[in-house]
């Protein structure tokens, strides 16, 4: 058995124990099942209903699901998820592209995302990225520490951008890796840029490439995802 499949079976008894019969369906997804050790797990619940009792004895189990390494798991009514599916498709199409169900049915069974709705959400993320980057490397003042700081906090958003360009074009869900890799082939973005991004990502990494000295490349990449995403057509 895999090490986070002992943590992600305490969650579900405990949410099990607080929605009892409610509860219709746990998945894990995120970096840690895709081999980020330094991650915590995160997981996807659905459920009938949820109400402030439900909220207030989840409260009390915070601390002890933070000393296991997991994230406040994302509770979410099903009916409220199926409505949503429009307005979150980055967020959803990054749990459906690699995840395990842990109890019930698996909720991304039949469940389609439009992709003009991923589109417009990729259009929207990755022109507020670009206004966030230049911004943020005026406000750094030129301070190499300051744009290290900024490029690899930012990373990660634009690894999920790569992998949700590869979607949009009809790529197979494919490892995390693999997806960002063909993202970036997609949008024309050097493979080595692609690759300092993917170490980026990783905490524990060291990128071989200093990310200030990145960043002039970086924002290169993150103006033709923008072009890219923007004259894109089914």
């Amino acid at each position: 058995m895999k090490p986070w499949r002992h943590a992600a079976a305490a969650l579900v008894a405990d949410l099990t124990r607080i929605f009892a019969g409610r509860l219709r369906s746990v998945v894990a997804y995120g970096p840690h099942l895709e081999g980020d050790d330094e991650a915590s797990l995160t997981c996807l619940a659905l459920v009938d209903s949820i109400g402030m009792s439900d909220l207030d004895a989840c409260a009390r189990l915070a601390g002890q699901w933070e000393r296991h390494r997991l994230a406040i798991p994302l509770i979410l009514a099903e009916q409220e998820f199926r409505r949503s599916l429009d307005a979150f498709p980055l967020e959803y199409g990054e749990i459906l592209r690699a995840h395990e169900r842990l109890f019930g049915d698996d909720p991304f069974t039949q469940v389609t995302i439009s992709h003009e709705d991923l589109r417009r959400a990729c259009e929207t993320q990755v022109k507020s990225h670009l206004l966030h980057l230049r911004e943020g490397f005026i406000e750094s003042g030129g301070r190499p520490q300051a744009i290290a700081d900024l490029v690899a906090a930012a990373a990660p958003a634009f690894g999920s951008l790569l992998r949700n360009v590869a979607r949009l074009n009809g790529g197979p869900d494919a490892s995390r890796i693999e997806a960002t890799r063909e993202g970036g082939r997609l949008a024309g973005i050097p493979d080595a840029i692609v690759s300092d991004i993917l170490a980026l990502e990783r905490k524990a990494t060291i990128p071989t490439t200093d990310p200030a000295r990145l960043f002039p490349q970086y924002l290169a990449a993150v103006e033709d995802l923008a072009r890219v995403v923007d004259t894109w057509r089914s």
